[in-house]
């Protein structure tokens, strides 16, 4: 007993503020990795990996040498496989931290839209979304936020337009040439209408909802924008962001959501205006 504690004092005794450094980030890490992935169909994976490295060692330590075999195959190659089946949790997870306060450094010269400017987008946005909705005419509004969206904006016809809620309206109105995809709004301009935005594959979307809100969610898995949409059906106001919608949005709770996200001011009122999970 001695002994045991004597080693333990010079262990103790060797540990170094780089050490403990050391401990700190790779615990850090871990924590968001964890964060990351809880919420997606990668934790189910990660338990599994978590089974393997627990037998591993079992099955070593009894000679069981075909179950050895295969499981350190499995390790070897399952690091390939996981970056190809996992494609796309993996860039979320790479966009997740291109968006960390660390990396904000590097955008600090970025140009910044005025907050009057940033109000009168979202007043134009607001009036648009309310007036489509009061016509049942089906909408799609991407707002771009710090992930870069040309990928998708080069899919639709460009447009480089101060937003107004009369050319919104207009460029949804049915059987237009550019009603049927999305608008894409950078820099408190339209940017691009017309566009093709990538599906969620999720099954927590609810059955009856169709390609708009599908796209809403799936681009808002794939980057942080906001995007809203207007159903065609009931003339709903959905909002999806951070990988969740919300559906039955009122305008007046739009407006805040937005200038809680867009101009500042992120704190409980926007939680509690866009706390629900998708549906």
């Amino acid at each position: 007993m001695v002994d045991f504690w004597q080693g333990l004092n010079s262990v103790i005794a060797s540990i170094g503020i780089t050490d403990i450094l050391d401990i700190l980030v790779v615990a850090y890490l871990l924590y968001h990795a964890i964060r990351l992935v809880r919420d997606t169909r990668a934790m189910q994976l990660v338990k599994g990996i978590a089974v393997i490295l627990i037998l591993y060692p079992i099955v070593s330590v009894l000679e069981l040498m075909t179950l050895t075999f295969i499981i350190r195959n499995v390790i070897q190659w399952g690091i390939l496989a996981l970056a190809i089946v996992f494609q796309p949790e993996l860039r979320r997870a790479l966009e997740h931290v291109g968006r960390s306060k660390i990396t904000a450094i590097g955008r600090l010269g970025a140009e910044m839209i005025s907050p009057t400017s940033m109000h009168d987008m979202i007043k134009e946005i607001c009036n648009s979304v309310q007036t489509l909705s009061n016509a049942k005419t089906g909408a799609l509004i991407v707002i771009e936020r710090e992930t870069k969206l040309g990928d998708f904006m080069i899919t639709g016809t460009a447009i480089d337009s101060k937003v107004s809620s009369a050319l919104i309206c207009n460029i949804f109105y049915p059987n237009t040439p550019l009603h049927d995809g999305a608008m894409i709004l950078r820099d408190g301009r339209i940017a691009a209408a017309g566009c093709f935005l990538p599906l969620s594959t999720t099954d927590a979307i609810a059955k009856e909802l169709g390609t708009r809100h599908r796209a809403a969610l799936g681009m808002s898995e794939e980057s942080d924008a906001i995007v809203l949409v207007v159903s065609e059906e009931s003339g709903r106001i959905s909002v999806a962001m951070d990988a969740k919608l919300e559906r039955g949005c009122s305008v007046q709770n739009l407006a805040m959501l937005l200038e809680q996200n867009l101009i500042g001011n992120r704190g409980e009122k926007g939680r509690k205006i866009f706390g629900r999970k998708s549906q």
